[in-house]
């Protein structure tokens, strides 16, 4: 599905805590989780996007970094979060949760 313009804003918002539940469930590089991404949907994420945030991620701290050999040119960067990154990750899921809850409310008392 393609996604509007204000989908795509919303989205970029909470693409950093996606990569890192991505990420919690296990290691991947960046064409693994593009292409997760894509497979649920959410086409229209340039993978410069995703690039950028995993440099972003790893310079905060937040996930480890391993080179693996790859049968097609350089080693691969393979990513997997660390403690530092689940503890953002924790925050982010209450941050969701709060503000689903609060969208959700809103939607309802508008509907009544």
């Amino acid at each position: 599905m393609r996604v509007g313009r204000q989908a795509t804003e919303m989205l970029k918002g909470v693409l950093e805590g996606i990569v890192l539940a991505i990420l919690s469930a296990r290691p991947a590089h960046g064409y693994e989780i593009i292409a997760w991404l894509r497979e649920q949907g959410f086409t229209d994420i340039a993978e410069g996007t995703v690039y950028a945030l995993l440099v972003r991620v790893e310079q905060r701290g937040l996930v480890d970094v391993e080179k693996v050999p790859s049968e097609k040119g350089p080693p691969r960067k393979v990513y997997s979060v660390n403690p530092a990154g689940e503890q953002y990750l924790a925050e982010f899921w209450r941050t969701w949760g709060f503000l689903a809850a609060r969208l959700e409310h809103l939607r309802e008392e508008r509907n009544t």
